[in-house]
């Protein structure tokens, strides 16, 4: 039944007890009708509120009779709110709970994550390890069998270069370059008549040195290789370093000073102590910042070492290596030996 029907039957049948309440207590009232020992007026009074106690009944009973939504609500609505309340408890619980659990497959999707990102980093540096321990034993097998032909840090090429023009700078690098492309190839490729470019340089590389050598001074200009090269590689990558043009030795400075004390009649032996000098020597250049790969020795310097030796045989010597010029970062150092009588 709608809700606007049973509102209409309602207030008929309110109307209908009421009228017939009213037309009881009037009856009632003229016949002067007593109940309960109760005066006439008193008793239509009661037979009212009797009828009125009856619409209400017949109403309340007529609502429950037809909805049984209200039933429920009017006798379990304890029940019901106790179980609703409940329910809340428990969503709220499991709310809770899903959350954390979110929050737990989260974490361990991130773990995961993390160790998948922690693998291919170990499988690459796996890879990467075995490349090089390839490499190397290429490089080995090619050392032994003589066919590398620049080894790694090896100076492939060294030249000046002139700050002061600084429009010329570009063109200056450019030469520089191609020289040193020119001798890598011969070296590298050397069946190869064409020219073409074999060395990879890192244009950052080449820019970091227009920049610090337009800040003026003099610099030179080492291109060295950044690993081992073998014969007939199509690539050689290298490394150009700048370092600053200085002198390191000067005219008539003593480079290293070293006393014998021993028989140096044998040529064998006296050989030796003169590579041992000059070997000396070009450690003391080193030190000081000269990048030449080797001494060289005046002419004549090993004969006269030889004459005087021989002719003062009982005697202990002083051996000095003396630069004859002034010798920058990158030039030769050209030296002779100067011997002294030691007194025993």
């Amino acid at each position: 039944m709608s809700g606007w029907l049973l509102i209409i039957f309602l207030l008929l049948l309110g109307g209908i007890i009421s009228s017939f309440g009213d037309l009881l207590g009037t009856k009632i009232g003229k016949a002067r009708f007593s109940i309960f020992k109760l005066r006439p007026r008193k008793t239509a009074t009661l037979i009212t509120i009797i009828t009125g106690s009856l619409i209400s009944a017949s109403s309340i009973s007529l609502i429950l009779l037809v909805n049984s939504q209200l039933r429920v609500g009017l006798f379990r609505l304890g029940d019901l709110q106790k179980k609703l309340q409940d329910n809340r408890t428990l969503l709220s619980s499991l709310e809770l709970e899903t959350k954390n659990l979110e929050g737990k497959i989260n974490q361990k999707e991130k773990q995961l994550t993390q160790l998948k990102s922690e693998r291919k980093n170990l499988e690459g540096t796996i890879i990467q390890k075995e490349e090089e321990l390839t490499q190397l034993e290429r490089n080995i097998i090619a050392l032994r069998s003589g066919k590398v032909v620049i080894s790694s840090g090896q100076s492939i090429f060294i030249s000046e270069i002139n700050s002061a023009k600084k429009s010329k700078i570009d063109s200056q690098l450019e030469t520089i370059i191609k020289y040193a492309n020119r001798f890598t190839q011969e070296k590298v490729r050397p069946n190869f008549d064409e020219p073409r470019s074999i060395l990879v340089l890192n244009r950052n590389n080449i820019e970091e040195l227009k920049k610090t050598i337009s800040m003026g001074g003099e610099w030179v200009i080492n291109i060295k290789s950044v690993r081992n090269v073998l014969k007939g590689e199509k690539y050689v990558y290298v490394l150009a370093e700048l370092i600053e043009n200085k002198i390191i030795v000067s005219k008539d400075e003593t480079i290293f000073v070293s006393d014998l004390r021993e028989d140096l009649n044998n040529i064998d032996d006296f050989q030796s102590n003169i590579k041992l000098l000059l070997t000396e020597a070009l450690a003391e250049a080193k030190r000081r910042g000269s990048i030449a790969t080797r001494i060289n020795l005046k002419g004549d310097s090993i004969n006269k070492l030889q004459s005087f030796i021989r002719r003062n045989k009982a005697f202990d010597f002083q051996f000095e290596v003396v630069s004859l010029r002034d010798s920058k970062t990158a030039q030769p150092i050209i030296v002779e030996i100067k011997v002294s009588k030691l007194l025993k």
